[in-house]
């Protein structure tokens, strides 16, 4: 089961493989998943992510100009026993993608995937870490003590 240190090196790998990267378009969940859908849609946003904890929390912001105009749209992660990241060639979605963000044109065809075989890892709308959440050991280590 992923921990807080596995937590924070994939804010850590989604942060760096995305820094370049321009996505557009819907946010796509798997017919298999039981999470809810994510109502977001634009034509062009960077994707950034924090860790605390067993939760990971993932921002989808819209560049100016990007149509249609909104805010921006936080959802937090919990990994349950197997979940992951994966930026992989759009034409190559893994079996167990089960939410998947796609780059836009004119550069590279990738996809950023939220990987679960088992199915035990979810996510919420709205960013909010859980509430009664101690201090993260790795950001807040003076608190944590």
């Amino acid at each position: 089961m992923p921990e807080g240190p596995e937590l924070h090196l994939a804010s850590q790998f989604v942060n760096e493989a995305c820094r370049a990267l321009v996505f557009g378009g819907c946010v796509e969940k798997s017919p298999v998943s039981r999470n809810p859908e994510v109502p977001f849609e634009s034509s062009a946003y960077r994707i950034s992510a924090s860790a605390r904890g067993k939760e990971l929390r993932l921002t989808l912001s819209p560049l100016p100009g990007a149509q249609p105009p909104q805010e921006p749209l936080a959802l937090v992660f919990r990994f349950g026993m197997s979940g992951s990241f994966q930026l992989v060639p759009r034409r190559e979605l893994p079996r167990h993608a089960h939410l998947s963000f796609y780059t836009a044109l004119p550069g590279p065809q990738l996809a950023l995937c939220f990987m679960d075989i088992r199915r035990v890892g979810h996510w919420d709308l709205g960013g909010k870490w859980l509430p009664g959440r101690g201090p993260c050991v790795l950001q807040e280590y003076e608190q944590f003590r």
